[in-house]
């Protein structure tokens, strides 16, 4: 069984934004696991998004990485402003 270069590289992509993330922000205020899922989905829509569009400007084999990559962001932005907008923890 072979995998796809797809999904391995979207979830070290996925990883990589998530890192970026959490290194510009600080911490990811106990959403991490939820942010990583939504970066590496989003890096797989985006290069699927990419090979569809024909947007190969940078890409390793057949996996585009700027579209990924803006997809990615795309996916922390909504679970960032889903956070801000959901019910906040009370400190104690």
């Amino acid at each position: 069984m072979t995998i796809p270069p797809a999904l391995p590289l979207a979830l070290l992509l996925g990883l990589l934004h998530t890192s970026l993330y959490v290194l510009i922000r600080g911490n990811a205020g106990g959403r991490l696991p939820l942010t990583y899922v939504a970066a590496s989905l989003g890096a797989w829509a985006g290069a699927a998004l990419g090979n569809r569009m024909g947007l190969d400007l940078l890409a390793i084999g057949d996996f585009p990485l700027i579209p990924a990559s803006i997809v990615a962001w795309v996916g922390i932005a909504i679970v960032s402003i889903l956070a801000t907008l959901g019910p906040q923890a009370r400190g104690t």
